[in-house]
């Protein structure tokens, strides 16, 4: 293992640490990062609470979303929504799939997700919702092969965020750093876009998101910004 591997393999721990303690991850979710070196093949924790990942827990995947190198420990069954979205999408390089409180009622309910302040701009134009009813029927909810992975591959198509009806959402970006800042920013986006359209609805008020332009110019955050942003938010992780 070289000097790469584990710098990423350190990040990707922060990065699982960060999310779980600003309340985008709870004992489940699991977030990914593509292999610096073998681009087909991806690094994510065993199947373990977020929090609680360190880096002996990171294991190596393959485009079968299968460990090169098994060691008994139990695997994330969800697995295959990063294998078959890296596969699907070579300008993705981290992955994060959530089941956010924020998020959640809009999986629910079904009503679309849109930005509605200067860091939602990230989500970009427009976020999907995969109902997994339209390809296999009724399921238990989970993401359990690559047929399903490759489904919501498709429907996440060239965007950033794809919500799953009644489930969760998941995210891409082309770093660990910037996914962070995306899957913060979106649950942030989730909560405003809620409470404006309860004030709304008591003053008569649609609430409207960005327009398209400014969708445009606000969805390119500075690499100084997502730096900003992420030391903050390791500032914040509670110390042992």
């Amino acid at each position: 293992m070289n000097e790469l591997d584990i710098a990423l393999r350190t990040e990707l721990v922060l990065a699982n640490h960060i999310l779980a303690n600003e309340n985008v991850l709870d004992a489940f979710g699991h977030v990914s990062v593509r292999h610096p070196e073998r681009a087909e093949h991806f690094l994510m924790s065993c199947s373990r609470a977020p929090e609680l990942i360190e880096r002996e827990n990171i294991l190596e995947y393959g485009p079968d979303s299968q460990p090169l190198a098994p060691d008994g420990q139990a695997l994330y069954i969800e697995r295959f929504i990063h294998g078959e979205i890296y596969r699907a999408r070579p300008d993705v390089h981290a992955i994060c799939h959530h089941h956010a409180a924020a998020i959640m009622p809009f999986c629910i309910a079904g009503v679309r997700l849109v930005p509605v302040y200067q860091h939602g701009a990230m989500l970009g134009p427009h976020v999907p919702l995969w109902d997994s009813r339209d390809d296999f029927g009724d399921t238990n909810m989970l993401v359990i092969n690559a047929e399903q992975g490759a489904s919501l591959a498709r429907v996440l198509g060239p965007y950033c965020l794809v919500l799953m009806r009644h489930h969760g959402a998941t995210g891409v970006a082309q770093s660990l750093r910037d996914l962070v800042f995306r899957s913060i920013t979106a649950c942030r986006n989730a909560e405003f876009q809620f409470s404006a359209s309860l004030l709304g609805r008591d003053q008569g008020i649609t609430i409207e998101g960005l327009t398209e332009g400014e969708i445009a110019k606000g969805s390119n955050v500075p690499p100084a910004v997502i730096a900003r942003a992420w030391a903050y938010w390791q500032s914040r992780l509670p110390t042992s």
